[in-house]
């Protein structure tokens, strides 16, 4: 069962309840909707869904804006309430639009973090090839220590495992130069400590991110999350630009018209919506947050995302992980 917090988004609820009706219907996931009930009960009645999905009761809910203190000024949130699912077994996971400061705050504090986790951490996939590479920290933790990013490669490597089926994934350190002396006083540090783990790769620079180097890249929770908006600016920026340069001539539409098939397959592949989201591992019960402008298309491959997690175990996985093999990757 995939908790949904249905109040989370900036097109909440009706896009996010379009997606879990699309999970049900085209996946045959179990969905709970959480949220206000006869909003939501409306929602479905559109959808002539409102015997296929349930819905637990929620009457407040995060606004985009607040953050991590709203986690404790509304203790009976949307996002609160999934998260009690979690804990009652009601529930395996969590899928959230909602502020992720809000999200991240709630989830830690309701679900702590497994028994020798220092720090949950956000995970991203990277739309890189032959397969996507995991970016985490990408935003819960500005400032760590080096065995922080360690650990953050054992909640990757893990999440690569489950999610994309590497059996051995190669993990690089996110730093401003290749040699293992480059970087200030925490990326060497935390070279030195990943360079005794089997399956470390060295170094990974800015401009290798998206060239498939590693399948885990780690950093700290600013630099990921800068990085990560700066790929984002710079997707919009060259697919606005094609898009003129496209549709400024006859011939470049023309050219265009003969490439309709690439075109759609690099545009489907650079889709966010299409990984279903981030998300915060490390903590007693996984959670996926989808993007805060997300449609129900993005919402479904969310949940996708969170059933598939659930199905291979990654919780107890991380735990195992954490608790047993500390000194190597896989």
């Amino acid at each position: 069962m995939i908790a949904v917090d249905a109040m989370g988004g900036d097109h909440a609820p009706h896009e996010i309840v379009a997606g879990a009706v699309q999970a049900v219907r085209e996946h045959g996931l179990q969905i709970v909707l959480v949220g206000p009930p006869r909003v939501l009960y409306d929602a479905l009645a559109a959808h002539g869904a409102t015997k296929e999905i349930p819905i637990v009761r929620a009457e407040e809910a995060l606004a985009m804006h607040e953050g991590a203190l709203a986690s404790l000024r509304r203790p009976k949130s949307s996002i609160a309430i999934a998260c009690h699912l979690v804990r009652q077994g009601h529930a395996g996971a969590i899928v959230s639009a909602g502020s992720t400061a809000g999200v991240v705050a709630t989830g830690k504090l309701r679900l702590k973090a497994l028994p020798g986790v220092l720090r949950p951490a956000i995970a991203v996939a990277l739309p890189t090839r032959p397969r996507p590479t995991i970016l985490l920290d990408a935003g819960a933790n500005a400032e760590v220590k080096p065995e922080m990013l360690v650990q953050f490669a054992h909640l990757g490597a893990t999440y690569a495992q489950i999610a994309f089926g590497i059996d051995e994934p190669r993990v690089g350190l996110l730093t401003i130069g290749s040699e293992a002396e480059k970087g200030n006083k925490l990326s060497r540090r935390a070279h030195e400590l990943l360079a005794e783990l089997p399956g470390f790769t060295g170094n990974v620079e800015g401009h290798d991110m998206l060239t498939g180097i590693a399948d885990v890249i780690v950093t700290d929770g600013f630099t990921g999350n800068v990085a990560l908006k700066t790929m984002e600016g710079a997707v919009r920026y060259a697919f606005d630009e094609l898009r003129e340069t496209i549709e400024g001539s006859r011939v470049a539409k023309f050219g265009a018209f003969m490439q309709r098939g690439r075109l759609r397959e690099l545009a489907q592949r650079l889709d966010p919506e299409a990984y279903g989201g981030a998300v915060l591992l490390g903590l007693n019960g996984t959670i996926v947050i989808a993007h805060g402008s997300t449609t129900a298309k993005g919402v479904a491959a969310a949940c996708r995302l969170a059933a598939d997690l659930c199905k291979g175990g990654i919780v107890e996985r991380i735990g195992e992980r954490i608790a047993h093999r500390p000194h190597r990757l896989w």
